[in-house]
């Protein structure tokens, strides 16, 4: 067995260990973060409630479900055999995915506005469904011109926004386990989660691409111009 099979095979496992986490962590928040908003009861809700607007439950619900739906799609379409063996099955997903994405979105917009959270918070969210919405136009548009590897990039990207939704929780556990120590409150601690699971999601998502699609890419091109022949001599001028 070579070098270079091994590499693939290290790839390979990293890539199904880091998809598994991936998609444990979209289902198990999915499955936390949706279920308060299908009993219709705003007493349930995850966040609170501003009294004074009869709709902010229901756009907090009309976001999180198909939020949910995307966050437990997202991890599928970035199968490889799904989209070589099922490919009209893939296709569906990710209309499914695209359009789950402009309903979250645009519900997002009302609920961001009444958010309990404060200015900073209210700017983190619209920049976030600003992002979303343009990633998952770009993302669209790509695949319907068949420019099959900017679809990819932009979907990573978009998916790393819809990811946030993890992160934000993880933060947000962190967050609260150095309540005490470093004397901070819960504002600045859900402030904190809020932005670093935007930021953190973008940086993470723009390496991945360097990393898995454009490097790759930017090898392949190599090889490709270095064993290309010679021009012959004078051709310039011919």
């Amino acid at each position: 067995m070579t070098t270079g099979t091994l590499s693939r095979i290290a790839r390979r496992r990293w890539f199904w260990w880091l998809w598994g986490l991936l998609a444990a962590l979209a289902l198990g928040i999915a499955g936390y973060a949706v279920p308060p908003y299908l009993t219709g009861n705003a007493a349930d809700s995850n966040v609170p409630i501003d009294p004074d607007v009869a709709l902010h439950y229901l756009s907090l619900t009309m976001h999180a479900v198909p939020g949910g739906l995307a966050l437990i799609i997202g991890p599928l379409q970035f199968v490889p055999q799904l989209r070589a063996r099922k490919p009209k099955l893939h296709r569906i997903l990710g209309r499914t995915y695209l359009l789950s994405i402009a309903a979250a979105s645009l519900t997002a917009l009302f609920a961001a506005a009444f958010t309990l959270g404060g200015l900073a918070v209210q700017v983190a969210f619209y920049i976030l469904v600003a992002a979303w919405l343009y990633s998952a136009f770009m993302a669209y548009r790509c695949i319907r011109r068949g420019q099959v590897q900017l679809h990819r990039i932009w979907l990573i990207r978009n998916y790393a926004l819809t990811f946030a939704a993890v992160t934000l929780r993880i933060y947000l556990l962190l967050g609260l386990a150095l309540k005490s120590p470093l004397s901070l409150d819960f504002d600045q601690i859900y402030t904190a989660a809020v932005w670093a699971s935007i930021l953190g999601n973008v940086l993470v998502a723009e390496y991945v691409i360097v990393q898995r699609t454009l490097t790759p890419l930017a090898r392949r091109f190599d090889r490709s111009t270095t064993s290309a022949p010679p021009e012959p001599a004078g051709s310039a001028g011919a």
